[in-house]
């Protein structure tokens, strides 16, 4: 299996997705223990020299300004690990909380956490055995996930319930069969375990991943919508694009040119309208907002995955430590909903261009797509399907941000939901799988009708694959069925897999 070395300093977007997505394993880099053991006697010194420390031998939350005995740390991390894992379910998925503990592990290792080694070492071991603690999705306001994160360090302790080979189990039982021993608590670790955002961090990181991959595959069944709607694409020329400038318009135009290399639409056609409704002639500038969007999140998203959010903050090189709001991630949660108001562009432009797409007017084929020999009613029906679909991908496009009540004692009076924002955005892209797959079925129909067209290299990959799962309407039968192979279709990726066949047999030629 491969390895990620975690250093606390470079984590990538690609080394996260290999460990929580396909079960790479994660080393820790040696130094990393050095900057640990610093950051410990750092602490400690300044505890016995009479400095009030939060989560140490002071109290969290509203206990601040009560004492805690170094001499009864277990105890007093007994205390605060088991009152604040309060998390709601459903659960979050194995790779989203691999996810959280390779972000967490690798923050750690920065050296301003005061962590013990042998906590490092669990987040390692917990990774590298395949023992993924049960992490409810609901419960944290994202100001720190302090009650969702915190089942982990029950988990540690052997306190609670784990995914592990196949099924959840106590982390007692999964632990013994690996031959690792349950957390003693020790320092402040406690508080080390749930003072991070690393599960809105992790949402947030996968929901990059899922929308990309969406953006690619809606501009791909967008072009192939455009070749049955006979369309007039001049708005993807480069120079178009350059002269505008926006850099995920530039990106989403190359795309769809590629896409439609060799395709009938650059040739002249005498049915051809001057200029087509927006949602087609503009459609790659709705994904192109979309990226420019994702590449607003991935910023940020890159200098949070590589540093501290601890508070207190532990500066090893100049033996101090500080209160601080770096668990403040406001600008991440902005970005996601900013993101998903995106996202609701692009799932009321399917629509859209569904809705013209079943009109004669705008394809001069037939009312609902409908075969012509008469026995199919087409996609009369499926109008109210996308459009219930569409009215919730409303409602979770809401920001939520702002919503957060003033709780412990009214000294946490701020927050930014992270955790929901990210979570309503992964529902929204997946109800967009669901859209772009019935916009799928719309464009294979509409070239069907059309008879004869030369599509694109890449549109005409994809036709094929959704024909060898879905035959052309040309008969009635239950039009439900080919919705979910549809929706299966996009959601499995095996479009966008079948282009990069194509993508790899050509470099391999010129090789």
């Amino acid at each position: 299996m491969e390895t990620v070395i975690l250093n606390g300093h470079d984590l990538s977007l690609e080394e996260l997705y290999k460990i929580a997505c396909d079960g790479w394993r994660v080393a820790l880099d040696p130094e990393a223990f050095a900057r640990l053991a610093r950051s410990r006697e750092v602490m400690v010194e300044l505890a016995h020299g009479g400095k009030a420390i939060y989560g140490f031998n002071r109290g969290v939350g509203w206990n601040k300004d009560r004492g805690m005995d170094e001499a009864a740390l277990e105890l007093e991390n007994q205390k605060i690990i088991r009152s604040h894992a309060l998390g709601a379910p459903p659960y979050c998925s194995d790779k989203e909380v691999r996810a959280m503990m390779a972000i967490r592990l690798n923050q750690m290792l920065i050296g301003a956490s005061c962590a013990s080694d042998r906590l490092a070492e669990l987040y390692r071991d917990f990774l590298n055995c395949g023992i993924t603690p049960q992490v409810p999705r609901r419960g944290s306001v994202g100001e720190a996930d302090i009650t969702t994160i915190t089942h982990i360090g029950m988990a540690f302790a052997g306190e609670a319930d784990v995914s592990y080979r196949g099924q959840v189990v106590p982390a007692a039982q999964a632990m013994e069969a690996e031959g690792i021993s349950p957390y003693c608590w020790t320092l402040k670790d406690a508080h080390t375990v749930m003072l991070s955002n690393c599960q809105g961090e992790a949402l947030t990181a996968l929901l990059v991943r899922e929308a990309e991959a969406l953006t690619e595959m809606s501009d791909l069944v967008f072009c192939l919508d455009y070749e049955g709607l006979n369309g007039n694409i001049e708005a993807m020329r480069e120079d178009v694009n350059a002269l505008r400038g926006l850099p995920g318009q530039i990106t989403c135009a190359a795309r769809c040119r590629k896409f439609l290399e060799g395709s009938y639409l650059y040739e002249e056609h005498p049915d051809r309208a001057l200029q087509d409704p927006l949602t087609f002639r503009g459609g790659f500038t709705i994904t192109g907002t979309v990226a420019d969007a994702l590449e607003y999140i991935k910023g940020f998203l890159r200098i949070q995955l590589n540093s501290p959010s601890d508070n207190p903050c532990v500066m090893p090189d100049q033996g101090a430590l500080y209160v601080n709001s770096n668990f403040e991630t406001t600008t991440l949660a902005v970005g996601v909903e900013m993101l998903a108001i995106a996202l609701g562009h692009l799932s009321r432009a399917i629509n859209y261009r569904m809705i013209k797409m079943s009109g004669p007017q705008f394809t001069g084929l037939t009312r609902f797509l409908a075969p012509r020999n008469g026995k199919a009613l087409g996609y009369a029906q499926v109008q109210d399907t996308f459009s219930a679909i569409d009215a919730e991908n409303r409602l979770l496009i809401t920001p939520s941000s702002t919503d957060f009540f003033t709780v412990e004692g009214d000294i946490e009076d701020h927050a930014s939901n992270l955790p929901l924002a990210a979570a309503k955005a992964l529902h929204l892209v997946d109800n967009l799988y669901r859209m772009v797959g019935m916009e799928a079925l719309y464009a294979a129909q509409a070239v069907d009708l059309r008879e004869g067209v030369r599509l694109g290299r890449y549109t005409q990959i994809a036709y094929d694959t959704i024909r060898a799962a879905i035959p052309t309407m040309d008969e009635n039968r239950a039009i439900g069925r080919d919705l979910e192979k549809a929706y299966e279709l996009v959601r499995s990726g095996r479009l966008l897999e079948a282009c990069r066949t194509e993508d790899k047999a050509e470099q391999n030629a010129v090789l």
